[in-house]
């Protein structure tokens, strides 16, 4: 008779996505109308010149959005099976990183430095990675809690 499989983990930590890309053009579209009606306003008057830095904040805001969407692509991927336990980086460009840790040996460390903010290690044999950088304090202790449980029933 096979022993029985521990039971697997897998989690996928990702960046709140508050607003997604209909929402982000619909906010981009109503400022740059606030934008352009203030900066007709400043043409009519004779300040023809404030125009351009209104067209320069729709500019600067477009931007801002995209670097925020382009960030909230990255993700994390806790996973643990008989393999071991493997955490998955993805970045926003893409590229993938992965890190394996011995099930029986590694530790979850919760590190909170106020009520607001937690950090979440796993640590083993002098090697600590730290997982869940985006997530808020109560999101890394349901984690650490989750994980550590999951941890147990695997040893």
């Amino acid at each position: 008779m096979e022993p029985l499989a521990p039971p697997p983990f897998h989690a996928v930590l990702y960046p709140n996505r508050s607003l997604g890309p209909y929402g982000a053009a619909i906010v981009l579209f109503a400022f740059a109308a606030v934008s352009g009606a203030i900066g007709c306003v400043f043409a009519l008057v004779g300040a023809w010149p404030v125009t351009g830095f209104f067209g320069l904040d729709v500019v600067l805001f477009a931007l801002a959005m995209l670097i925020m969407r382009r960030q909230s692509r990255r993700r994390e991927e806790i996973r643990l099976d008989r393999t071991g336990l493997w955490v998955r980086r993805i970045d926003p460009s893409g590229r993938e990183e992965s890190v394996r840790f011995e099930p029986y040996w590694v530790r979850v460390q919760l590190e909170e430095t106020s009520p607001a903010s937690a950090q979440l290690w796993l640590r083993s044999h002098g090697r600590r990675l730290r997982i869940g950088a985006f997530l808020n304090a109560q999101e890394c202790r349901e984690l650490a809690a989750v994980l550590d449980r999951a941890l147990a029933a695997y040893r």
